[in-house]
């Protein structure tokens, strides 16, 4: 029960951010400023196909985990995979959420904070699914938990990792960072719980989309989000990054 209503957490959150984007799109599609429509300034653009950009891993990643719940129902070699990626899903969706709206927010400016719009609204919402079926610390022990008592869980793990890491070689790097992390001592643990988890879910943000994903999007993901580092502010994505078809793909003909 727990593993299918933390996948709807981690579904509602995506989809909430999906209803983000919409918003932030058709707003900065029609206001001008500075002689052009907002879709069309260089930074801004930036923004929003940063936020295309997330969108579409955070839903390629809970959909990944929803394939693997259901065929964990009558596959027991499916079990052990979709009993570790439900929390690492579950922890980085829900968490990403309310910083994603709140981007959102000010692609609309003033319009995005007040009661008018659909915003504050779906601000109020996001940080629930992060609290939910359990908080951030309680999904990161949860992953702890079952690397510990279910080895087969990380073997599926990095088996789904592996099959994507000969697409790109910043996944073949983070491949090898985290290995260096997984192999840290059981004292350690807890203290990068949630650096382990967060960079464990964005290796395989990046692996979905790598085997399913637009060369487009599965390489400026795996440019902007593999590294070592942390996630940062969004609009930050490499300045040769194909903006214009990642805002694109999520709304099509927005930059036309």
């Amino acid at each position: 029960m727990v593993a299918l209503t933390r996948l709807d957490c981690a579904i509602g959150s995506a989809a909430i951010m999906r209803q983000a984007l919409v918003q932030a799109l058709h707003h900065t599609m029609h206001r001008r400023a500075f002689g052009k429509r907002l879709v069309e300034q260089a930074l801004m653009r930036n923004v929003l196909a940063d936020l295309a950009l997330e969108s579409e891993a955070s839903m390629a990643l809970v959909l990944r985990i929803a394939r693997a719940v259901d065929e964990a129902q009558h596959d027991p070699a499916a079990a052990p995979l979709a009993r570790l990626i439900t929390a690492i899903g579950k922890y980085l969706v829900c968490k990403r959420c309310a910083p994603f709206v709140n981007e959102a927010q000010e692609c609309l400016g003033g319009a995005g904070y007040v009661e008018e719009s659909m915003l504050p609204r779906l601000y109020r919402q996001a940080p629930l699914n992060s609290i939910w079926e359990g908080s951030g610390n309680v999904q990161c022990l949860d992953v702890l938990r079952t690397l510990d008592r279910e080895p087969a869980s990380l073997e599926a793990f990095l088996a789904e990792i592996d099959r994507a890491a000969p697409l790109h070689r910043l996944l073949r790097e983070e491949r090898r960072r985290l290995g260096d992390l997984l192999a840290s001592a059981p004292a350690e643990r807890e203290a990068i719980a949630r650096v382990l988890v967060e960079r464990m879910a964005v290796a395989l943000q990046a692996a979905v989309l790598l085997r399913g994903a637009p060369e487009a999007v599965a390489d400026t993901y795996c440019r902007a989000r593999l590294g070592g580092g942390d996630l940062r502010c969004f609009g930050t994505l490499p300045a040769d990054a194909p903006f214009g078809a990642l805002i694109d793909r999520a709304w099509p003909d927005a930059v036309a």
